[in-house]
């Protein structure tokens, strides 16, 4: 299963194509808007939201509600397009029209930069455009085919915040996925606690009013994975490591860890290991999960914890100093949209990310030409570990 996104922040559409899904899967379009429509909410919040309510069209490798195991397409509009018809026209333009939106002044923190002076660009919105955020509408969207997936396969997944621009939230260590659906699901900061909601609402209102981004601290968990996705054997098999690089590569998130994470730094041996225990009912259990569900580079079986740090947002509304392109005079850089802080957003790009590698990992290790095959391979192999 392998996936490519292609489309830009105000061009006419984005797009996805998913190729290597098993056939017969149920998927309907309102799987992956439900998704969509959690990507495009929590506190803080910005312009682009209001402008756009993104609603996929499947045009292809679906029929009658089932996977038939063609490459599946996925379009969503940009309903802000009408505004840029011209600016962002594939065909080429009076050069005044160019002018209109041209970017010299490249944002502290963005791609502006890097990426004019990489692809030789004098218009550094050539380099905006695509390294927006809006791509991770897409990433969501396969993301939703993936959670689909897992759902039909009892695989459960789930995301909150557990540290808001510095301000960390008690979490249980015990945590279950059903826990996280009832609580941080149905707020728009994405907590489990609520206590001091308030205090962070206020917190973010405040950053706002200053001009000002925070970021902070997303936690994905995952439950009833198999044993052995996975591999120790080469590097590029492992599957923490997978989803390490799929976490980074989300727009702003600048790290990864799994379990207790970079605590297990400051802790003796004897107190981070997992214990083995086996019972007759569950097969091999640990008696924590302070290595978040992984073991040599493989699932353990325990329940996969990642986190992964955002920061705050570049894009700010009170601008720091950058350089004109053209000029090469100092100028205070340019701004695009932006919000105070899409944390609990990019809580359900992670998520969604991740639930991405994990089917990925699923339909490379196990027969998976159709979905009942899949299923089959998936009971089967459950049943082995448990009589191992």
């Amino acid at each position: 299963m392998r996936y490519f996104t292609a489309g830009e922040s105000h061009g006419p559409r984005l797009t996805a194509i998913i190729e290597g899904l098993p056939a017969g899967l149920p998927l309907t379009a309102e799987d992956i808007n439900i998704e969509l429509k959690r990507r495009q909410g929590g506190y803080g919040r910005g312009g682009r939201m209001k402008i756009e309510s993104d609603q996929v069209e499947i045009t292809s490798g679906v029929r009658h509600g089932k996977t038939i195991g063609s490459p599946v397409t996925l379009n969503v509009e940009n309903r802000d397009f009408k505004n840029w018809t011209q600016i962002m026209a594939a065909a080429d333009v009076e050069d005044k029209i160019k002018m209109q939106r041209k970017l010299t002044k490249p944002r502290p923190g963005h791609a502006d930069l890097v990426g004019g002076q990489k692809y030789e660009f004098e218009d550094l919105r050539n380099v905006l455009e695509r390294s927006s955020a809006r791509e991770t509408t897409m990433r969501v969207a396969v993301g939703a085919v993936a959670k689909k997936l897992l759902h039909e396969l009892d695989i459960e997944i789930a995301n909150h915040i557990v540290n808001f621009g510095g301000k960390s939230l008690t979490v249980l260590s015990n945590l279950s996925v059903a826990q996280i659906k009832a609580t941080a699901g149905k707020n728009d900061l994405s907590v489990v606690d609520e206590s001091n909601a308030d205090e962070i609402r206020s917190y973010i209102d405040e950053i706002k009013k200053a001009g000002d981004t925070i970021g902070g601290i997303v936690e994905v968990r995952a439950e009833n994975i198999p044993a052995g996705l996975g591999s120790y054997v080469q590097y590029d098999r492992k599957l923490d490591a997978k989803i390490a690089a799929s976490v980074v590569s989300i727009n702003a998130f600048k790290g990864v860890e799994f379990g207790i994470g970079f605590e297990a730094g400051k802790q003796k041996g004897s107190e981070v290991m997992d214990g083995i225990v086996w019972s007759e009912e569950a097969g091999y259990t640990r008696t924590s999960d302070n290595l978040g569900g992984f073991e040599g580079g493989m699932t353990n079986g325990e329940q996969v914890i990642v986190r992964g740090v955002m920061k705050p947002i570049p894009t700010l509304y009170k601008p720091l100093m950058s350089v004109d392109t053209e000029t090469h005079e100092p100028y205070k850089a340019s701004v695009e949209r932006s919000d105070p802080t899409a944390l609990p957003a990019a809580g359900v790009v992670m998520e969604n990310v991740v639930a991405t590698v994990l089917a990925q990992e699923i339909c490379e290790k196990f027969s998976s030409d159709s979905f009942q095959e899949l299923q089959k391979s998936v009971a089967d192999y459950r049943k082995r570990l448990k009589e191992y």
